[in-house]
């Protein structure tokens, strides 16, 4: 049986990444934003490169498939 643990116990996993500071970038919100879009892309990546790396993957979570597709469709 596999133990897992409460959200609320797990610390949370910060992905640093240089974000453009540029005068358009002060706000927070933009700042917010920015890092948000980084963040979003790198994950998109980083789940297509798995597919592309474990076919045996396929089918095991359909929203890991949809956005594998859509990002091949869009390539």
């Amino acid at each position: 049986m596999d133990k897992t643990t409460p959200a609320e116990t797990q610390t949370p996993v910060r992905h640093l990444e240089s974000v453009d500071t540029s005068d358009a970038l002060t706000d927070p919100i933009d700042r917010s934003l920015a890092r948000r879009t980084a963040l979003r892309i790198r994950h998109a990546q980083g789940l297509t490169r798995l597919m592309e790396e474990r076919a045996d993957l396929r089918g095991v979570h359909p929203l890991a498939d949809l956005v594998d597709d859509a990002i091949r469709w869009t390539a």
